[in-house]
């Protein structure tokens, strides 16, 4: 890594440098392998509480923890460089909450509040649901806009599966909180599902905006 730098190593190399240390009949990069067989992909291991990261032959409280602090310092550092700047469209967004949002098993809404230049105020958690939907009333969505005194707001949630198609639960939402902002004159600019990305939809992510549904 010295040499070349760490976008060199592979997932399993990397892994292996939080784990340091192998155990007898495998080497910190076995283990590194292992969980990338058993989880499937770097996004499912960080989803994983530290009590099922210590299952893997190997690895005990301290490496287990130790790899998921790296995971939450990822997901904080995506944050931070991401509400520095306006944040006006879905890539922007997606730079900002797409680490920690893939990250969660569960669906979890969120709202970024704007100011009238298109930047960060605040990310507030609206509601966490089960793995197919999440439920929130207008008002719990717009209660921290009017609180905050936000210029607008764009409503943020994720897909566990993967696939940021919109569900006809989240178009009905989505219409509602539409009708409810325009009530209240505060500028509803996007409502983005983030999901996984693949060769057919590498951004990740549904933007209603974009797609001439919001």
């Amino acid at each position: 890594m010295l040499r070349h730098g760490p976008s060199a190593l592979s997932d399993p190399e990397l892994l292996a440098l939080f784990f340091r240390t192998g155990t007898p009949g495998l080497s910190a990069i076995d283990i590194g392998r292992a969980l990338l067989k058993n989880y499937g992909s770097l996004t499912a291991l960080s989803r994983l509480p530290p009590a099922e990261v210590q299952k893997q032959k190997g690895l005990g409280p301290a490496k287990a923890l130790d790899l998921l602090a790296a995971f939450e310092l990822g997901k904080r550092l995506a944050r931070q460089e991401g509400a520095s700047q306006r944040l006006d469209n879905p890539q922007a967004i997606a730079q900002l909450l797409g680490p920690e949002m893939r990250a969660e098993p569960l669906e979890v809404l969120k709202i970024v509040l704007l100011t009238t230049r298109a930047t960060l105020i605040a990310i507030e958690d609206i509601s966490r649901g089960g793995l197919a939907e999440t439920i929130a009333h207008p008002r719990e969505i717009l209660r921290p806009a009017i609180l905050r005194a936000a210029y607008g707001f764009i409503l943020v949630h994720n897909h566990p599966s993967g696939d940021p198609t919109p569900s006809s639960a989240d178009l009905s939402m989505t219409r509602r909180i539409r009708d409810a902002a325009a009530t209240m004159q505060i500028h509803f600019f996007d409502h983005i599902i983030l999901g996984a990305p693949t060769d057919s939809r590498p951004s990740g992510y549904h933007s209603f905006r974009e797609t001439g549904l919001l």
